[in-house]
Protein backbone atom coordinates (compact mmCIF):
# COMPACT_ATOMS: atom_id res chain seq x y z
CA UNK A 1 0.00 0.00 0.00
CA UNK A 2 1.55 3.29 -1.17
CA UNK A 3 1.80 5.86 1.77
CA UNK A 4 -0.56 8.42 -0.31
CA UNK A 5 -3.33 5.45 -0.56
CA UNK A 6 -3.33 4.71 3.19
CA UNK A 7 -3.19 8.63 4.06
CA UNK A 8 -6.21 8.52 1.61
CA UNK A 9 -7.86 5.61 3.18
CA UNK A 10 -7.72 7.11 6.76
CA UNK A 11 -8.65 10.49 5.69
CA UNK A 12 -11.97 8.71 4.43
CA UNK A 13 -12.54 6.60 7.47
CA UNK A 14 -12.33 9.72 9.98
CA UNK A 15 -14.19 12.25 7.92
CA UNK A 16 -17.60 12.87 7.72
CA UNK A 17 -19.90 11.51 5.14
CA UNK A 18 -22.36 13.82 2.69
CA UNK A 19 -25.98 13.04 3.80
CA UNK A 20 -27.29 9.68 2.63
CA UNK A 21 -24.23 8.28 2.02
CA UNK A 22 -22.71 5.49 3.73
CA UNK A 23 -19.72 4.61 6.10
CA UNK A 24 -17.11 4.68 4.34
CA UNK A 25 -16.35 0.35 5.23
CA UNK A 26 -19.74 0.10 4.02
CA UNK A 27 -18.60 2.06 0.58
CA UNK A 28 -15.63 0.35 -0.17
CA UNK A 29 -16.76 -2.91 0.76
CA UNK A 30 -19.66 -2.91 -1.12
CA UNK A 31 -21.58 -6.26 -0.94
CA UNK A 32 -19.08 -8.16 0.45
CA UNK A 33 -19.21 -6.44 3.77
CA UNK A 34 -20.70 -5.86 6.62
CA UNK A 35 -20.36 -4.50 10.42
CA UNK A 36 -22.02 -6.02 13.28
CA UNK A 37 -22.40 -4.09 16.34
CA UNK A 38 -22.36 -6.43 19.00
CA UNK A 39 -21.92 -4.07 21.89
CA UNK A 40 -21.95 -0.68 23.45
CA UNK A 41 -21.19 0.49 26.72
CA UNK A 42 -19.37 2.50 29.49
CA UNK A 43 -16.23 1.08 30.74
CA UNK A 44 -13.42 2.06 32.50
CA UNK A 45 -10.55 2.92 29.88
CA UNK A 46 -7.54 0.70 29.29
CA UNK A 47 -4.14 2.30 30.08
CA UNK A 48 -3.43 2.75 26.05
CA UNK A 49 -7.08 4.17 25.25
CA UNK A 50 -6.77 6.33 28.50
CA UNK A 51 -3.32 8.00 27.56
CA UNK A 52 -3.98 8.51 23.47
CA UNK A 53 -7.68 10.35 25.00
CA UNK A 54 -5.58 11.83 27.68
CA UNK A 55 -7.88 10.86 30.90
CA UNK A 56 -7.07 8.42 33.82
CA UNK A 57 -7.11 4.96 33.25
CA UNK A 58 -10.11 4.56 35.82
CA UNK A 59 -12.19 7.20 33.78
CA UNK A 60 -15.33 5.94 32.42
CA UNK A 61 -15.70 5.86 28.19
CA UNK A 62 -18.02 4.73 26.01
CA UNK A 63 -17.20 1.99 24.06
CA UNK A 64 -18.61 0.67 20.28
CA UNK A 65 -17.71 -2.83 19.91
CA UNK A 66 -18.15 -4.49 15.95
CA UNK A 67 -17.31 -7.20 13.67
CA UNK A 68 -16.19 -6.62 10.73
CA UNK A 69 -16.97 -9.20 8.00
CA UNK A 70 -16.49 -9.74 4.40
CA UNK A 71 -18.62 -12.22 2.72
CA UNK A 72 -19.98 -13.69 5.78
CA UNK A 73 -16.56 -14.17 7.63
CA UNK A 74 -14.79 -11.94 10.87
CA UNK A 75 -12.12 -10.56 9.34
CA UNK A 76 -11.82 -7.22 12.20
CA UNK A 77 -12.95 -6.92 16.01
CA UNK A 78 -13.41 -2.85 15.66
CA UNK A 79 -13.71 -0.94 19.12
CA UNK A 80 -13.92 2.78 19.10
CA UNK A 81 -13.87 5.05 22.16
CA UNK A 82 -15.22 7.85 23.05
CA UNK A 83 -14.93 10.19 26.47
CA UNK A 84 -17.98 10.32 28.08
CA UNK A 85 -18.04 13.81 27.58
CA UNK A 86 -18.45 13.81 23.99
CA UNK A 87 -20.53 10.32 23.74
CA UNK A 88 -23.07 10.78 26.24
CA UNK A 89 -26.69 11.48 25.56
CA UNK A 90 -25.53 10.83 21.51
CA UNK A 91 -26.28 7.98 19.28
CA UNK A 92 -22.70 7.17 20.29
CA UNK A 93 -24.10 6.00 23.67
CA UNK A 94 -27.00 3.96 22.08
CA UNK A 95 -26.98 -0.14 20.48
CA UNK A 96 -27.93 0.71 17.22
CA UNK A 97 -25.98 1.74 13.73
CA UNK A 98 -25.64 5.76 13.02
CA UNK A 99 -26.28 6.86 9.72
CA UNK A 100 -23.30 8.03 7.97
CA UNK A 101 -20.98 6.28 10.44
CA UNK A 102 -19.71 8.02 13.82
CA UNK A 103 -17.63 10.68 11.64
CA UNK A 104 -20.69 12.13 10.32
CA UNK A 105 -22.50 12.62 14.03
CA UNK A 106 -19.26 13.30 15.39
CA UNK A 107 -18.80 16.49 12.79
CA UNK A 108 -22.79 17.20 13.28
CA UNK A 109 -21.62 17.57 17.28
CA UNK A 110 -18.65 19.94 16.48
CA UNK A 111 -15.62 17.28 16.09
CA UNK A 112 -13.81 17.99 12.98
CA UNK A 113 -10.77 15.53 12.42
CA UNK A 114 -7.64 17.59 12.08
CA UNK A 115 -5.07 15.22 13.24
CA UNK A 116 -4.38 11.33 13.14
CA UNK A 117 -2.44 9.06 14.85
CA UNK A 118 -1.97 5.75 13.49
CA UNK A 119 0.06 2.92 15.19
CA UNK A 120 0.55 -0.70 14.01
CA UNK A 121 1.34 -3.69 16.01
CA UNK A 122 1.87 -7.12 14.89
CA UNK A 123 2.02 -9.52 17.77
CA UNK A 124 0.59 -13.07 19.13
CA UNK A 125 -3.44 -13.04 18.99
CA UNK A 126 -4.99 -13.98 22.61
CA UNK A 127 -7.15 -16.86 22.72
CA UNK A 128 -10.80 -14.63 22.38
CA UNK A 129 -9.05 -12.85 19.28
CA UNK A 130 -8.18 -16.28 18.25
CA UNK A 131 -12.03 -17.53 18.79
CA UNK A 132 -13.47 -14.21 17.29
CA UNK A 133 -11.41 -14.38 14.16
CA UNK A 134 -11.39 -18.30 13.59
CA UNK A 135 -7.50 -18.38 13.98
CA UNK A 136 -5.36 -21.44 14.33
CA UNK A 137 -3.14 -22.06 17.53
CA UNK A 138 -0.16 -19.58 17.30
CA UNK A 139 -1.64 -16.90 14.64
CA UNK A 140 -0.80 -13.59 15.09
CA UNK A 141 -2.81 -10.54 14.25
CA UNK A 142 -2.43 -6.78 13.18
CA UNK A 143 -3.52 -4.20 15.70
CA UNK A 144 -4.60 -0.19 14.67
CA UNK A 145 -4.65 2.11 17.28
CA UNK A 146 -6.21 5.41 15.74
CA UNK A 147 -6.32 8.57 17.92
CA UNK A 148 -7.92 11.22 16.12
CA UNK A 149 -8.11 14.63 17.82
CA UNK A 150 -9.47 18.55 16.58
CA UNK A 151 -7.33 21.59 15.52
CA UNK A 152 -6.61 22.10 19.15
CA UNK A 153 -4.87 18.76 19.75
CA UNK A 154 -8.40 17.61 21.87
CA UNK A 155 -8.51 13.62 21.24
CA UNK A 156 -12.10 12.51 21.15
CA UNK A 157 -12.20 9.51 19.00
CA UNK A 158 -9.79 6.13 19.85
CA UNK A 159 -10.12 2.67 17.64
CA UNK A 160 -8.47 -0.03 18.56
CA UNK A 161 -8.35 -2.56 15.40
CA UNK A 162 -7.39 -5.73 15.99
CA UNK A 163 -7.11 -7.98 12.01
CA UNK A 164 -6.02 -11.31 10.76
CA UNK A 165 -2.29 -10.37 9.76
CA UNK A 166 -1.38 -10.59 6.54
CA UNK A 167 1.55 -12.30 5.52
CA UNK A 168 3.45 -9.32 4.31
CA UNK A 169 2.83 -5.48 4.87
CA UNK A 170 3.92 -3.18 1.65
CA UNK A 171 4.53 0.70 1.81
CA UNK A 172 6.32 3.05 -0.74
CA UNK A 173 7.06 6.35 0.26
CA UNK A 174 7.81 9.24 -2.91
CA UNK A 175 10.58 10.79 -2.39
CA UNK A 176 10.37 14.61 -3.71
Amino acid sequence: MAENDRKSQTVDYVTARDRGQPDAWTLEAGQRGTQQLVEVAQVAAPPEIAKSLRLRPADRVVVRRRLILMDGNVIELADSFYPLAVAHGTALAEKRKIKGGAPTLLAELGYQPSHVSEDLEFRAADDFERAALSLPAGASVLTLLRATSTEDGSPYEVQLMVMKAPRRLHYEIEVV
